[in-house]
């Protein structure tokens, strides 16, 4: 590692994580179907709430950061579920952790100077992404120093592929491993007993859902890897054939939706990677 390069700083969430024991049950009593909650300021942010930060402790306070990118054949694959995941992920960081969340989520650049304010960046949809050498390289030094990337939202051996090759390019000597049940980030708060798969809200059907269909692939469980730094850390989550962000994107939609997979899955997954991400 490079130490003459600007180091990630973790320490905001070194206590709050401390404050966190919550069940799925506890989720569903306080994250009921709804966005509103009379504890907090609605300021018309697709009906999300917004609520106060303590300027005084700005620099310690949590802000979902999601990576914007270029795609071949397409346009926008980085903004799907956009802005309303990002805004009700962040709302239930700050209702069901003790962690202090910044209400307004953050788009970024790979390499904007600023990158390495944020310890934990987001990347969605990467089965049409091409990065640069400049975002390469910047992407090697921030997970290198310190940052933790989570990728979501992508189906099928050909999306994966896509990732794949973008990833050798970061880290050629690296290659993402499946992450077994038995790891941390499935325990450290919430205690899965599965792999979660979240299905987009338009392919859930009670009772039948076997994966989004992708010719040629297997799609009905989801994949969790990863790539890990030399001392086991793990910089890159790659959640395959599952799609955390709808869960959170629709949360108000579909009370059945919002039930079987926000509630029990996405969720307590997502809030999952944040702890490890920010104690690790």
């Amino acid at each position: 590692m490079n130490l003459s390069l600007p180091l990630i700083s973790k320490r905001l969430l070194v206590v709050a994580c401390l404050g966190i024991g919550l069940t799925a049950a506890t989720v569903v009593a306080v994250a009921q179907r709804g966005r509103f909650r009379s504890d907090y300021r609605n300021v018309g942010r697709n009906g999300v709430p917004d609520w106060d930060v303590d300027r005084q402790m700005e620099m310690d306070t949590f802000t979902f950061a999601r990576v914007r990118y270029n795609s071949f054949g397409r346009r926008g694959g980085w903004d799907v579920d956009y802005p309303d995941s990002d805004l009700n992920f962040s709302l239930r960081l700050q209702q069901l952790t003790s962690l202090k969340v910044n209400p307004n989520p953050k788009v970024l650049d790979l390499t904007d100077p600023k990158l390495f304010d944020y310890p934990f960046l987001y990347l969605i949809e990467p089965g049409a992404m091409f990065l640069s050498p400049p975002e390469v390289a910047a992407l090697r030094r921030y997970l290198l120093n310190g940052g933790f990337l989570m990728v979501d939202d992508f189906w099928g051996d050909q999306e994966y592929a896509v990732l794949a090759e973008n990833l050798s390019r970061v880290f050629p000597d690296r290659v993402p491993e499946e992450v077994p049940l038995e790891h941390d980030i499935f325990h450290c708060v919430y205690d899965l007993k599965e792999r979660p798969q979240v299905p987009s809200l338009n392919a859930a059907r009670p009772g039948n859902f076997h994966g989004e269909f992708r010719p040629g692939s297997d799609t009905s469980r989801a994949i969790y890897r990863s790539i890990t730094d030399d001392e086991g850390r793990i910089m890159v989550f790659i959640c395959h054939n599952t799609d955390l962000g709808d869960g959170w994107e629709r949360e108000g939609e579909d009370a059945w939706y919002f039930e079987e997979y926000s509630v029990k899955k996405a969720y307590p997954m997502g809030i999952n990677i944040v702890t490890y991400a920010m104690t690790h």
